[in-house]
């Protein structure tokens, strides 16, 4: 940490954290003074007691005061004793000064004046010091081994650094003081790398020599910025960067964090090049709770880290708040409960530019009306188990829809739905399948069902059975994202396939990749062998049209020609090119 005004303030409300950790914790010094205030009293009463030689009625008897004496000298010396216990040293020197100027008092009391009933209080004063001596030096220890437990819950024991709770305390504090500050969470990238070619110790000495590097512009200031650094878990880190006057200075400071660890590290005569990705959020105009902080800073660090992009810092933004899963799950099982999950609907056209038909495609909308993406609520769906409840909403709407279309056009186009592997592999997707055809009254020749390569090659046995029994329902078959599997050609002869969807990816690089164009050529001829039709996906340019015209693909699906429609925007284009 940086040695500041503000550093001292945060020293101590770490140490505030690291305090209140303690089983036993010094009392306050207004307790200190009441207690030395009530000893006082009662070594007062005790000396005037003890001199009295007056008599008290008790119930009708006579008591002489100097008994109180005994009374007035216990409590003084529990008041000592509590000293100790509560008030730690300035407690124990107190006590031990006044034990020492009583002894002298009361010897000379017996000796001088010859009163020997003070020869009991003598005694008492050495077992007091006694048991003051005991008590102190057992707690010192207490103390020493609470000290190495409030180290041991705070501190990383390999970096030295703090660790997450004590980092977690620490926000909590900031928070409550309501100052803006940053957190960031640091990932060092390919660190794996290291621990399985060099192993883990030789891992573990890098990771001391990043948190060193690290421990330097924290606790020499060299950022500007009044930074905490800890260690997380494994090879990552947490900052919280404060007394910033623009986002500027927190990139700032996050850079020269990143320019330390990507300078070489040289450790027993071997070379590493490390760099690492940095997610970061802001308080409270990104989130004003701590978890929220933490994990939208982690979410912002997968995100950089999995774009790869050249730039290794990012700040969270509303966008990634989608991408959080356990949001994610929560307004997907929403949309489920809800049966709010709706569809759209992308033209498919033969080479002439004709209608062939729609490509239905899953959609939700978040709470603020803004669309999600489906590369993130499906995949949640399928992590959550649930991608066949959301196939069969969007199996429903759209067939209902195209159902009531083919009624009042007549239309001969093709309607393709997307199959997951988990909804397929389920022991009543054909009778789900017979259901759906039923009731829409959709013709089964205009039904296309989609299906990725990956189900042709994890589940072979099944996945034929399943499709033929499709084939003899009269419904045509498509293999989506063709190419991007494993031993994809193989495959084609043994299922009873009637399309080929080239994935975008290869129409993307077709004009600048003469390999690229090439093998799409291939397919497309290789398909034609095998009787199958080709639907290129992700078209997107004339450039790309003529060279997919030249080399004879059947159909063309992308922006060119058209993008997602809503359904009322659909059944226009039907009436439209019908006319």
């Amino acid at each position: 940490m940086k040695k500041s005004a503000d550093g001292s303030e945060e020293t101590r409300i770490l140490e505030k954290t690291l305090k209140s950790l303690d089983v036993r914790r010094e009392a306050p010094i207004s307790v200190f003074i009441l207690l030395f205030l009530l000893y006082l009293a009662a070594a007062f009463t005790v000396g005037v007691t003890a001199g009295s030689h007056k008599e008290i009625v008790i119930n009708s008897i006579h008591v002489p005061v100097y008994v109180f004496a005994g009374v007035f000298s216990s409590l003084s010396n529990l008041c000592i004793i509590i000293m100790v216990i509560f008030c730690g040293k300035p407690g124990f020197i107190t006590s031990s000064i006044v034990i020492m100027i009583q002894l002298p008092l009361i010897f000379a009391g017996v000796v001088i004046r010859g009163n020997y009933t003070s020869i009991p209080g003598i005694f008492i004063e050495f077992l007091t010091l006694a048991a003051v001596i005991v008590i102190y030096y057992n707690n010192a220890k207490l103390e020493k081994y609470q000290l190495r437990l409030r180290e041991q819950a705070t501190t990383d024991p390999l970096t030295g650094l703090p660790n997450a709770f004590a980092i977690t305390e620490l926000l909590d504090e900031l928070i409550k003081h309501n100052k803006p500050f940053a957190v960031a969470t640091i990932d060092v990238n390919d660190f794996k790398s290291i621990n399985d070619t060099m192993g883990f110790d030789m891992g573990n000495k890098v990771l001391v020599a990043i948190a060193s590097r690290f421990k330097e512009i924290a606790d020499k200031g060299l950022s500007g910025t009044l930074d905490f650094i800890a260690r997380l878990s494994g090879d990552e880190f947490s900052l919280i960067i404060r007394n910033y006057t623009s986002e500027k200075d927190n990139e700032n400071t996050l850079k020269q964090y990143e320019a330390a660890i990507t300078d070489k590290i040289s450790i027993e005569g071997y070379d590493f090049f490390v760099n690492s990705s940095f997610g970061y959020a802001v308080f409270p105009s990104d989130a004003d709770d701590r978890d929220s902080l933490i994990s939208y800073s982690v979410a912002a660090m997968k995100e950089i880290k999995r774009i790869k992009s050249s730039d290794h810092i990012l700040r969270f933004s509303s966008e990634l708040k989608t991408e959080n899963h356990f949001i994610v799950y929560n307004k997907v099982r929403e949309a489920l409960e809800n049966d709010s999950v709706f569809f759209y609907l992308q033209p498919q056209y033969d080479i002439s530019h004709k209608l062939r038909g729609f490509e239905v495609l899953a959609r939700m909308k978040d709470s603020d009306g803004t669309f999600m993406r489906p590369d993130i609520f499906i995949p949640a769906a399928e992590r959550m188990g649930v991608i066949d409840a959301l196939d069969q909403q969007v199996y429903n709407k759209s067939s209902s829809f195209f159902g009531d279309l083919i009624k009042k056009t007549g239309t001969k186009i093709m309607l393709s739905i997307n199959v997951s592997v988990r909804h397929m592999m389920k022991s009543n997707f054909i009778e789900e399948i017979r259901e759906m055809l039923k009731n829409s009254q959709i013709p089964a020749s205009q039904l296309e069902i989609e299906i990725t390569e990956s189900i042709l090659i994890e589940s072979a046995e099944k996945a034929a059975n399943i499709l033929n029994e499709l084939k003899e329902m009269g419904i045509r078959i498509a293999i989506d994202d063709f190419g991007t599997g494993y031993s994809s050609l193989s495959y084609l002869n043994s299922f009873p396939s009637d399309t080929l969807k080239i994935d975008k990816s290869f129409i993307d690089k077709m004009n600048t990749s003469v390999s690229s164009q090439k093998y799409v050529e291939a397919i497309i001829s290789l398909a034609h062998v095998m009787d199958f039709k080709v639907v290129a996906e992700g078209v997107e340019t004339d450039d790309q049209l003529r060279t997919l015209r030249d080399i004879s693909c059947d159909y063309i699906q992308g922006f060119i020609w058209g993008r997602p429609l809503p359904k009322e925007e659909a059944e226009k284009l039907v009436i439209e090119a019908a006319g």
